[in-house]
């Protein structure tokens, strides 16, 4: 694991994640209002689908400017994801208990760590992008769960 994606993993075991949930403390996103409407939105199509894609897009990227590191990948998720499962699982215990949130919140969060961590890992070869921004709203404890308009354009949906 790269150095890059080590320090973003400590990061995100400084941050305290999810304490800034029902506030509108930004303009640069479209606030919810509640677990309810965080997960709904989050387990939508739209959003799942704009999260593969993005995940899609970056791959993508990196077999055009690099295909012999990008053979690794899969490697990578294998090793990563034995930091990130527990990191994640961690961090979200006391929200997914006190709200009852389902599997697919704690599916969406793990799916977000871990392309982040793929984009830091590889970011020599492409610049992160769709996942460091949402790590953005992670450290500011937020749960960033889906997008208004048509992206590029429009805006992120966070709770």
């Amino acid at each position: 694991m790269h150095e890059r994606t080590i320090a973003t993993l400590d990061d995100l075991e400084r941050t305290d994640w999810f304490s800034s949930v029902g506030k509108r403390d930004s303009v640069r996103a479209n606030f919810l209002d509640s677990w309810g409407e965080a997960v709904a939105s989050c387990e939508g199509e739209k959003w799942k689908a704009l999260r593969e894609e993005a995940a899609s897009q970056y791959r993508l990227r990196l077999t055009e400017r690099d295909m012999e590191r990008f053979r690794a990948w899969n490697a990578l998720v294998r090793e990563i994801k034995a930091t990130t499962i527990p990191l994640v699982l961690g961090k979200i215990k006391g929200v997914v208990e006190d709200n009852n949130l389902p599997q697919g919140f704690i599916n969406a969060v793990q799916w977000d760590i871990l392309h982040l961590c793929m984009e830091a890992e590889y970011a020599d070869i492409f610049p992160p992008g769709f996942y460091a921004a949402q790590a953005y709203w992670y450290s500011r404890g937020h749960f960033p769960c889906g997008w208004e308009g048509d992206f590029p354009g429009g805006r992120p949906i966070v709770f």
